[in-house]
């Protein structure tokens, strides 16, 4: 009996998820037909690149530097023992624009605007806002999630590009200034072996990340429960969904992009 009721908790687990693939995969495909049918709200996808991109710039170049000038001194730290240290420089223009920059720029944005588009998107749904866009003859999917995608998409390579470049400044400034290296080969060993497929693999990410984000932030909005607490729960969900699924494809993408 006991192993029969731990076989049925283990199939209603399954079944439940594999519910809720199903329905964000219907939802993101909604939102993608809508990408293609009038009218289109060229305001709305513009306000949207505001939001993800330029006001989530401060927390993105904070994070990029601080990791950069980390990566930097913990590299020397490793290299030192092997009388490598002049590899510092490459380790860490191949770790932020290969994984850090897309990574770090990926689940910071998630922190900061999937939280916001679940919470602005399920207080419509609780204020009943959603329903009078229906009214209105206005697809709220259209009109709230579709934009959202679009500038997800567009705006996260863009983050992820300025972040490789002030992480690469923040290793360059702790090498130059508190490893003592020289400044003309620490830019020689920058460029060395970075090779243009590092850069486009990391934007390639970076797209990927942004639909993720906008997506779960999107959906557990839209499909939030009521009160108060449905709001919260949303947010929450969405964060925690968008990260989790940011780690899985950075390691999908990776064994893709770089699989030798």
């Amino acid at each position: 009996m006991v192993i029969i009721d731990f076989f049925a908790s283990v199939g209603r687990v399954f079944i439940s998820f594999v519910q809720s693939a199903g329905r964000v995969a219907l939802f993101f495909a909604e939102a993608l037909v809508r990408l293609f049918h009038k009218p289109f709200y060229l305001r709305q996808v513009l306000v949207q690149f505001l939001h993800i991109g330029y006001f989530s710039l401060p927390v993105v170049g904070l994070t990029a530097i601080s990791s950069g000038m980390v990566l930097a001194l913990q590299s020397y730290t490793g290299f030192s023992r092997f009388s490598a240290e002049g590899a510092v420089a490459t380790v860490v223009v191949l770790s932020m624009t290969r994984e850090l920059g897309p990574v770090l720029a990926g689940l910071m944005v998630a922190g900061r605007m999937g939280a916001s588009m679940a919470a602005e998107i399920a207080t419509m749904r609780v204020t009943e806002q959603l329903d009078a866009l229906t009214t209105l003859s206005t697809n709220p999917i259209k009109y709230l999630v579709t934009p959202r995608i679009i500038a997800g998409f567009l705006m996260l390579p863009v983050l992820v590009l300025i972040a490789d470049i002030i992480g690469v400044m923040g290793g360059y400034i702790v090498g130059i200034y508190q490893l003592g290296f020289n400044p003309s080969n620490y830019l020689q060993q920058t460029v060395k072996y970075l090779e243009m497929k590092d850069v486009m693999a990391g934007l390639i990410k970076a797209s990927a990340f942004g639909v993720i984000i906008t997506l779960m932030g999107c959906y557990h909005g839209y499909y939030s429960g009521r009160g108060a607490e449905g709001v919260g729960r949303a947010t929450t969900n969405a964060v925690v969904s968008a990260s989790v699924l940011i780690l899985f494809m950075n390691y999908a993408l990776t064994a893709l992009l770089f699989d030798k």
